[in-house]
């Protein structure tokens, strides 16, 4: 996000698109190292020092959000031994003993399975991993109930909350604000390909670019039960009114590859860009893919 050097890990960089025209907007930024990333919590207030019982609020929910997220980090790694997911694949707790969380995951994976036509699946290495689905919904969870309700407050026009990279965006109402996300250049560090202006919803980039190949189709799986080989993936940034739903998108089309967007016919209202390994793009906004559309303004 704007304001703040990029956290390690991130893909999609944010910047001021439009300011009242005072001297406002000012950024309030917490920080904390999770699930295996940085975490950022932003809120933007009119004001560079607000009144005393708005700071103290803005602090609580900023606190409350990445405390929330430490926690579902340790309900949902598979990294961790004393995770519930881990002893859930270990047989060490029964599904019916399991945190409820965990079945509204499950249930949500499940659901994307069978709409994506098998390229999302949770349960492809013969247990339930949502590694690919529960960083999103995680945020998206933690920004709902932590920062939304300080959009109430005088004084404060936005509030967004990152992890990786993803993010989901919140803006309150009236507020003359927009968000600029822009769409790295996956092969050029610090190159933007697109921009495009939002004002509140979900962004997530999924592909090769900050961890190397490691995208797995999960139908491609074989009869000795070993893991599908990795594929060469194009990397996809979605943006969604839920950030839970651009993630598993984002990680759908990268699956998919660069010449199939068939997906988007299953996949909820979204925008996004699909960028090759050789540098072709194809973009689409609500499901339809065009060439250039009014709000996503390509850079090269």
């Amino acid at each position: 996000m704007s304001g703040a050097a990029p956290a390690p890990g991130d893909r999609v960089d944010l910047a001021p698109a439009a300011r009242s025209a005072s001297a406002g907007p000012h950024r309030h930024v917490r920080t904390a190292e999770l699930m295996g990333t940085v975490a950022s919590v932003h809120v933007l207030t009119t004001d560079a020092a607000p009144a005393p019982v708005v700071a103290a609020r803005i602090r609580a929910a900023q606190d409350a959000a990445l405390q929330e997220l430490h926690a579902l980090d340790a309900l949902f790694s598979p990294f961790r031994a004393d995770s519930q997911i881990s002893l859930l694949r270990d047989g060490a707790l029964r599904p019916e003993d399991a945190d409820p969380r965990i079945l509204e995951v499950s249930e949500a994976c499940v659901k994307l399975a069978l709409a994506s036509d098998g390229r999302f699946d949770a349960n492809r290495n013969g247990w339930f991993d949502p590694t690919g689905y529960v960083k999103g919904w995680a945020v998206e969870r933690a920004a709902a109930r932590h920062l939304a309700p300080l959009l109430d407050e005088d004084g404060i026009v936005a509030a967004g909350l990152s992890a990786g990279g993803d993010m989901q965006l919140l803006t309150a109402a009236g507020a003359d604000w927009l968000w600029n996300v822009g769409i790295a250049d996956p092969r050029r560090p610090g190159i933007l390909r697109a921009q495009v202006p939002l004002r509140e919803g979900g962004v997530a980039t999924s592909g090769p670019a900050e961890r190397g190949a490691h995208i797995v189709d999960p139908r491609r799986s074989t009869a000795s039960g070993t893991a599908p080989a990795v594929i060469d993936a194009p990397t996809a940034t979605v943006i969604a009114a839920r950030l839970s739903d651009a993630d598993a998108w984002a990680t759908v089309a990268v699956v998919a590859g660069f010449d199939d967007l068939t997906w988007l016919r299953a996949a909820p209202d979204c925008s996004g860009m699909l960028i090759a390994a050789d540098g072709r793009i194809r973009r689409w906004t609500h499901g339809v893919e065009i060439s250039e559309a009014d709000g996503f303004t390509p850079l090269g």
